[in-house]
């Protein structure tokens, strides 16, 4: 499950872990928040009893997204083809 909020500034995504079919540990939840310049990434770590955070530049974004649809190896975003 998921939720969308769109703020005044930023677009705010929680993905809420439901588990699978099979019996397995819940995670906490994962919200993304995407400004204008960047992304984060938050989730609450139980064994430090503190948020995580990662920030990816909008460029590391695009590249992640590649990623998810790649074989195993080495690439570079070619960013004239990046911007259409």
């Amino acid at each position: 499950m998921f939720t969308i909020e769109h703020d005044f500034d930023a677009t705010v995504i929680t993905l809420v872990d439901e588990g699978a079919a099979r019996a397995e540990a819940l995670r906490e939840d994962v919200i993304i928040t995407a400004f204008e310049d960047c992304v984060t990434l938050r989730q609450f770590d139980q064994i430090r009893e503190d948020d995580v955070v990662i920030t990816l530049s909008m460029s590391q974004l695009q590249e992640l997204a590649a990623a998810l649809d790649l074989p195993e190896g080495s690439y570079r975003i070619d960013p004239k083809k990046a911007a259409r």
